[in-house]
C-alpha cells in the first residue's frame, strides 16, 4: 500500500467520497452530517491524502485542513469497502498526524457520529492517542456528534 497526495476530483476517489457522503446522510440528520464535499477537500489549504494497492486500486482516503492556531481538523476518512480490515485507516491516519507534525501544528481534533456505524472510527482513534473533547470551531453540541482531540 502507498499513501500519497491525490485528487479528490479523480473519479475513483470522488466516488468513494460521494459514497461516504450518501452514509452520512443516510445515517445523520442533517443538520449533523459535516463530511465535505470532493470540491472543498480539493482547496490548496487541505492535505488530502489516498491509500492505493501498488497496482493503483483505491483504498482508502482521509484530509487534513487548517483551523488556525496550531490546530488541524481531520477530515473525509473512508475505507473503501474492499479494502476493510487491513489498516488502510490507521495507515492514512498516522500519514496525516505525521504531516500535521512537521508543519508545526500544536493538536489534529475530529468530529464523528455518535450511532453505532461509527463505533470502529472512534476505536481507531483512542488507538491512536485522540481523547474526547468538547465542540472546538463552529461545532456545537450535538447528541449526533462527538469530538476528539490528539496533543502533538
Amino acid at each position: 500500500m502507498r499513501i500519497a497526495p491525490d485528487d479528490p476530483l479523480a473519479a475513483d476517489v470522488r466516488a468513494l467520497l460521494e459514497e461516504h457522503l450518501a452514509d452520512m446522510r443516510r445515517i445523520s440528520p442533517p443538520e449533523s452530517v459535516h463530511a465535505l464535499d470532493p470540491e472543498l477537500l480539493a482547496a490548496p489549504a487541505v492535505r488530502f491524502l489516498a491509500a492505493r494497492d501498488d497496482d493503483g486500486t483505491l483504498l482508502g482516503c482521509g484530509a487534513l485542513t487548517s483551523l488556525g492556531g496550531g490546530d488541524a481538523e481531520l477530515k473525509s476518512m473512508r475505507t473503501a469497502p474492499a479494502a476493510r480490515g487491513r489498516g488502510v485507516a490507521a495507515a492514512v491516519l498516522v500519514e496525516l498526524i505525521r504531516h500535521a507534525r512537521e508543519r508545526g501544528d500544536r493538536r489534529v481534533l475530529l468530529e464523528t457520529g455518535t450511532e453505532p456505524f461509527f463505533e470502529a472510527a472512534a476505536r481507531l482513534y483512542l488507538r491512536h492517542g485522540f481523547t474526547p473533547c468538547e465542540p472546538f470551531g463552529d461545532y456545537a453540541l450535538d447528541p449526533h456528534s462527538r469530538y476528539f482531540a490528539l496533543a502533538l
